[in-house]
């Protein structure tokens, strides 16, 4: 028979239907109806079923024009492709399926007709399993069996398209809790063609999108998995091996699995002539890195600034080399894909590839010396929802407007010409002008192309330097091209392929094809409240969210300023050590020059981290240290061995005016007991209400011994000693205001019973509370 009728008959030949596609490998079955509905998710060993019963489960939806469409059957082609066909739409998909000594991949090769598809959507696959949901990760677990979802490349998304850019500021929902259990699921969109979405969740409304060529549902893969809870994160680690994921190093070791997972790090900005200070810093506390906050000359192409470092590149490579010698790393802050106005890709000429919101025309010629420029739409000129330098481009010049005309004809008003220092220039009516996408941060940002780019410049400048930590802060910055968590993803996946060394890396938002490239995620932030109440909710709120990701714990940055004290530091040293998790000190020169306690306090954290870091904290004393209310002192006992003390807290003691007979006192009596050993007297007095204040407190112990503090307390302060006569007055944010001196020494308290007398003045016609409590060092406990 002639070939050409061989392949004539069997193109022709029908599709071999069949009733259930199963799959395993030796701990997980899967199996897929006729219809195209996943049917079950078997743990082989356990005999267990895990698909949620009564739960819609297809196994690959499509999403076009008109609507979502689940499949209505399949057929088998071949070996290891399964046709996925729609009824409504008239469309298939076919699908490749391999299966791996521990997993299950799953590819998408095909789809007809081509351009009628938007979207596919592998999921949700609904579980039963609801104690441990790893929303980044995208794995399940219920204490003994775990099943999973991967990427398996940066066009799929581990989430579920909810919007048209396919982008959301969760910090990943590759997994998501459900009433009933969980779902896994992924999706890819088609991008290579032109389309509009709102854009940033909605800031930059019809905000057109370019096309990516070739970038279509076709590709889309990903991998599903299940297996012993225990073996989970190492089954992730083979995945990622067999299929090409990103699997980073460090030293030899999977970073996932480095013992400098959760290290602690210095930041602080150096250069040539403070390094060896902050170093010495670093080196004493024990801390992994020092971190330098803005070492780059602009946002954008990322070129070492030679203001800091006199010969760029050279000097902190220099640097690196001298911080390296001591075993110490040094890392760089960056702002991703934020370009600064005095950046080259801004200045002097502006570059095409900047994102832009929207275009219109000039229905008029403008010269050089047109403030009031006409255009024939206003929308997204008119936007104020997200729009801070009111800035757009013509040509190779940016202008900047005061506003938009309220009626037809159109205009931007008051217009400042040659903005950024561009070139005022004349151009023609009909000439194209772009809104630029711009930040409260006063920058632009990059179209999906010039994105990419500025990943290399990045990673070139890692290279040169040496540098070997960073945080992409800033990363939902990638929205600004519209293609939403494909381009957040693609910007870390671009930094990491063009580095020539690991990068230990941080993001101020996490996302499921990144977690491969994520080194931890460092969140909280120190610069608004004082160093107890700087949103400390959310940094301990963030533990579980780590925990159920396999990410490392960490508590956020924390400020080190001048009048940082030992018992603030061995507060925050007291949760990391509950929650096992690293932290950030940021700081700077003046206060390294300037803090009296910076000795005691670098100590503080060398014995604090090493003994954190070596397990040597119980469980029961773990959960003591998560609480923040709770205060803990150590101190080192020789080679693995510390002494570890608990404070004791009163319950609060108040005191407000009252009148009484001419003569008779006005103070409180309160008495408290201790068998704690004799130390000074420690309080902290707070001042409730919302008006007037209170003046001069003073305390009498025991009827023995007097002490006065001679200062004026507003509400919301606290004045606290710590048993010496220094006391600290703090605002209503917990950060420090002023010291006082008490009149006289501060008293003892022993072990028993004691009463206390106090008094102040009360000002004001409403006088606010006071609330006063008072503390004892216990007893050293005894760890190794």
């Amino acid at each position: 028979m002639p070939r050409s009728l061989i392949l004539l008959l069997l193109c022709t030949l029908p599709l071999i239907t069949f009733g259930q596609a199963k799959y395993s490998t030796p701990h997980f079955t899967l199996a897929i109806s006729k219809s195209g509905q996943l049917t079950s998710l078997f743990d082989v060993a356990g005999r267990k079923e895990y698909l949620a019963p009564r739960q819609p489960a297809p196994f690959l939806s499509i999403r076009t024009v008109r609507d979502t469409e689940a499949p209505s059957r399949i057929a088998r082609i071949g070996t290891d492709t399964l046709r996925f066909t729609y009824a409504r739409s008239k469309a298939t998909v076919d699908v490749t399926v391999k299966t791996r000594p521990l997993h299950l991949t799953f590819e998408v090769v095909r789809v007809s007709p081509p351009d009628l598809i938007d979207a596919v959507i592998w999921g949700p696959y609904p579980t039963r399993i609801s104690k441990t949901v790893g929303e980044i990760v995208g794995v399940v677990r219920d204490g003994r069996f775990a099943i999973g979802i991967q990427a398996l490349n940066p066009k799929t998304i581990g989430s579920y398209p909810d919007n048209a850019e396919g982008f959301d500021m969760s910090r990943g929902r590759a997994a998501e809790s459900r009433p009933w259990g969980s779902v896994l699921q992924c999706y890819s969109l088609d991008r290579s063609r032109a389309r509009t979405a709102d854009v940033w969740l909605g800031s930059f409304p019809a905000m057109p999108i370019e096309p990516i060529p070739g970038e279509t549902v076709v590709g889309s893969k990903i991998a599903l998995f299940g297996c012993r809870e225990p073996e989970a994160l190492d089954v992730i680690g083979a995945i990622e091996l067999a299929e090409g994921l990103p699997h980073p190093m460090l030293d030899g070791v999977w970073f996932k699995k480095s013992p400098a997972q959760g290290r602690s790090y210095l930041i602080a900005d150096f250069d040539e002539h403070v390094l060896d200070t902050l170093l010495a810093c670093t080196e004493r506390a024990g801390f992994m890195s020092l971190y330098h906050m803005q070492p780059f000359a602009s946002w954008g192409h990322y070129q070492v600034n030679t203001k800091i470092f006199s010969t760029g590149a050279a000097g902190l490579r220099a640097c690196v080399a001298k911080a390296r010698a001591r075993g110490i790393r040094l890392g760089a802050h960056t702002l991703t894909t934020f370009i600064q106005t005095n950046d080259p890709y801004v200045t002097p000429v502006p570059d095409p590839r900047l994102a832009k919101t929207g275009f219109s025309t000039l229905t008029a010629a403008i010269d050089t010396g047109t403030t009031e420029i006409p255009v024939d739409a206003p929308a997204c000129f008119a936007n104020e929802k997200a729009n801070w330098l009111h800035a757009a481009v013509i040509g190779d010049e940016i202008i900047r407007y005061r506003a938009v005309s309220d009626t037809a004809p159109w205009a931007l008003l008051d217009c400042q010409r040659g903005a950024f220092g561009t070139r005022i220039a004349s151009h023609p009516r009909g000439a194209m002008i772009g809104k630029l996408l711009d930040h409260p941060y006063e920058v632009f940002f990059p179209n999906f192309d010039l994105q990419r780019e500025i990943a290399r410049n990045l990673a070139l400048t890692f290279n040169d330097a040496g540098l070997e930590q960073m945080d992409f802060d800033g990363h939902e910055g990638c929205a600004s091209t519209g293609q939403g968590d494909y381009a957040y993803t693609l910007f870390p996946q671009d930094f990491y392929e063009n580095l020539d060394h690991p990068v230990i890396n941080g993001t101020s938002n996490s996302k499921h094809y990144y977690w491969h490239i994520n080194s931890y995620c460092n969140w909280g932030e120190p610069w608004t409240e004082g160093f107890r109440e700087s949103m400390q909710e959310y940094r301990i709120n963030n533990q579980a969210l780590f925990e159920r990701n396999y990410l490392p714990n960490m508590l956020g940055w924390y400020l080190l300023t001048p009048t940082t004290t030992l018992s603030d530091i061995e507060w925050m040293l007291a949760r990391a050590a509950g929650f096992n998790a690293g932290f950030a000190l940021a700081t700077n020169m003046e206060a390294i020059r300037g803090n009296a306690e910076l000795g005691p306090i670098l100590d503080a954290i060398r014995e604090w981290e090493t003994a954190r870091r070596a397990s040597v904290f119980s469980p029961a004393l773990r959960a003591l240290m998560k609480d923040p209310k709770n205060e803990f002192h150590l101190e080192a006992a020789g080679p693995g061995a510390w002494r570890l003390y608990a404070y004791h807290e009163t319950a609060p003691f108040r005191h407000e005016r009252f009148v009484r007979q001419p003569g008779e006192p006005t103070s409180a009596r309160w008495t408290f007991s201790t068998s704690d050993a004799k130390q000074p007297l420690q309080f902290a007095l707070r001042v409730l209400g919302d008006g007037g204040s209170i003046t001069d407190p003073s305390f009498d112990l025991d009827r023995a011994s007097r002490i006065m503090f001679t200062v004026e307390l507003q509400p919301g302060q606290t004045l606290v000693c710590e048993g010496t006569t220094t006391a600290r007055v703090y605002d209503n944010k917990g950060r420090q205001l002023s010291t006082v001196t008490a009149t006289g020494p501060i008293p003892p308290i022993a072990p028993g019973g004691h009463e206390v007398k106090f008094a102040c003045g009360f000002k004001g016609s409403t006088p606010p509370t006071v609330a006063v409590t008072f503390k004892t060092r216990g007893e050293a406990v005894s760890v190794k």
